[in-house]
């Protein structure tokens, strides 16, 4: 009789990738929530618009890379799907750079836009991200050997 350890179905770094996608979301929506406060009592309306386009921006290209992250993580076991896994991240990462291409060009001579608020809001979603993958992977608690299977 063996005993044969059952293969994980998922990666462990999935558990990971979804708290820091939660907490991700609430950082940048607490960004565009504080800005559009703040903006809106110096600018107005135009300032509450824009807070929130720049808490938008910072949650869609943070959450692009946690998906196409956990997305990948199904073809990553198999070392026949490497292409596929590297393919997915990599097609994610340049959608998001066309995309916010796409958008900064699109709006950067809007009448309805604030740039400077624009711009505090994104570049503080995008630190406030970088702290949150920091504090969630430290705590995250990732295996280092993963499907290992023990001798008797």
């Amino acid at each position: 009789m063996t005993d044969q350890v059952p293969v994980p179905t998922t990666s462990p770094s999935n558990r990971v990738l979804r708290r820091a996608l939660v907490w991700g979301s609430i950082v940048a929506g607490t960004i565009a929530l504080v800005g559009g406060i703040v903006s809106g009592l110096i600018v107005g309306s135009i300032g509450v618009w824009s807070a929130l386009l720049g808490g938008g921006l910072a949650l869609v290209l943070m959450g692009v890379t946690s998906i196409t992250i956990l997305v990948a993580n199904r073809f990553a076991s198999n070392p026949n799907h490497i292409g596929i896994y590297f393919g997915i991240i990599m097609g994610g990462w340049l959608l998001k750079f066309i995309f916010f291409i796409v958008v900064v060009f699109s709006v950067r001579n809007q009448p309805w836009l604030e740039p400077i608020t624009v711009a505090v809001c994104l570049i503080a979603g995008v630190l406030g991200s970088l702290v949150v993958d920091i504090v969630v992977f430290l705590r995250g608690r990732l295996p280092y050997v993963d499907e290992a299977e023990l001798r008797r």
